[in-house]
């Protein structure tokens, strides 16, 4: 008889392991979510569109936590779908229906129209909130069916900022899945989560919902920065400066990813490949940028500089509680002041990268986050929700990093470098 097969000799059963508890963290994560909400909901000015969104997603939270506390697997898919539905689908139906969005939406839209009349998207003398775009000149691309074709639900720069966030997340899941698109819904990280559900569990974040159902900007950039972050993890220095020049050009968030991506490819690649991706991120952003600049550089400054920083004669409206803020209205000088702050935090973030380079894609965004969370937190004109940055590449590198396990690596035999694990 195998051994495989032979009873115990002794006349007692050896004594059975008690089944191991695996923690759920799917439906309290979605209980949070819920209150917070609620809270965005109650604190938001009345008649708004955060207000909407709030009391709206508050319930659909609740509802998938209801679904998931009775899932037997963790993160399963039909939770994630009813959070999308109630956090994203539903509240963005009825603000497209009552015409209520974020005034960025205006912003970009009038942008795109001021670029195609004189070559700059920006005010020349902006007195008010609404004449200034603190962007950067891509970012008016998606302003331009409003433009072509007038004010309908279809042209609007909100729906395209989903647009735009979509097509960079489907195809960061493309990289990971190695170009299957059938494979997006079968492979999956250790703990049983396709690329599908990790997609739609991203989506359903209050960070991302938020800003994809007001209209908020952020999404498209995060969303280039993850796949470029993809490229990055599979070893494509190419690409992942073409996906990152692009996020650079819509905004100045992107930036910071630059060095960081760079040191990573470095390690991973060499020299050759960190040229690589600084050329093609710092090529585009440059294309996109310095011609729109050299056309009015006094209204670049005034609308991309000083007012992000809240150093313009106009107040922003990107104002939040955080120690930036309290630094300028309450110390002397206090907009030098954190204006130094944020230039020796990104140069203490750019030492650490010279000194311990990030290895992996996962330390890349790790590192990344800090950075953006010192320059979030010390910058005097600042919102809540970027916090979309600093939470999305924290998860996101993570959730690809998993995948890319259940997924054959395609990198010739031979090449002495395994691009799809991290180091």
């Amino acid at each position: 008889m195998s051994t495989a097969f032979r009873a115990p000799e002794s006349g007692t059963a050896p004594a059975a392991k008690s089944p191991r508890v695996e923690r759920r963290w799917d439906w309290p994560l979605l209980v949070v979510c819920a209150v917070s909400a609620l809270v965005v909901g109650l604190l938001s000015p009345a008649d708004t569109s955060q207000e909407a969104w709030g009391l709206a997603a508050a319930l659909g939270y609740g509802c998938a936590a209801l679904v998931a506390a009775r899932s037997s697997a963790p993160w399963a898919p039909a939770p994630a779908v009813v959070a999308v539905v109630g956090a994203v689908v539903l509240p963005l139906l009825y603000l497209t229906v009552i015409s209520k969005e974020q005034m960025e939406v205006g912003v970009v839209e009038r942008a795109a129209d001021l670029l195609f009349a004189s070559g700059s998207p920006y005010h020349p003398t902006p007195h008010v909130v609404r004449d200034f775009n603190p962007y950067l000149p891509g970012m008016a691309l998606f302003g331009i069916p409003h433009m072509l074709f007038g004010d309908t639900p279809f042209t609007s720069a909100r729906l395209w900022f989903l647009v735009g966030f979509l097509a960079a997340v489907a195809g960061a899941i493309r990289v990971l899945t190695n170009g299957r698109d059938a494979d997006a819904g079968r492979v999956s990280t250790p703990g049983g989560v396709t690329g599908r559900t990790g997609v739609l569990w991203l989506f359903a974040c209050p960070v991302v919902a938020l800003p994809l159902t007001i209209g908020g900007v952020d999404p498209p950039v995060i969303g280039l920065m993850c796949l470029a972050l993809v490229f990055t993890q599979r070893g494509d220095a190419g690409r992942a400066g073409l996906a990152l020049g692009a996020a650079a050009a819509l905004k100045w968030t992107a930036w910071p990813a630059i060095p960081v991506l760079v040191a990573v490819l470095a390690v991973r690649g060499g020299r050759r490949a960190a040229l690589k991706c600084a050329v093609g991120a710092v090529g585009i952003a440059l294309l996109a940028v310095l011609p729109v600049a050299l056309v009015d550089s006094g209204a670049f400054y005034r609308n991309v500089v000083l007012y992000p920083l809240g150093l313009g004669p106009t107040a922003s409206s990107a104002q939040s509680p955080l120690l930036g803020h309290l630094i300028a209205v309450l110390v002397p000088h206090g907009e030098a002041v954190t204006v130094a702050l944020i230039a020796l935090s990104a140069a203490g973030v750019g030492l650490s990268l010279v000194i311990r380079p990030p290895r992996s894609a996962v330390a890349g965004a790790d590192r990344l986050a800090l950075g953006l969370i010192l320059a979030i937190v010390l910058s005097p004109a600042t919102r809540i929700g970027y916090a979309i940055y600093p939470i999305v590449l924290l998860a996101w590198p993570r959730f690809a990093a998993a995948l890319s396990t259940g997924v054959p690596d395609r990198q010739p035999h031979g090449t002495g470098q395994a691009v799809g694990r991290q180091t």
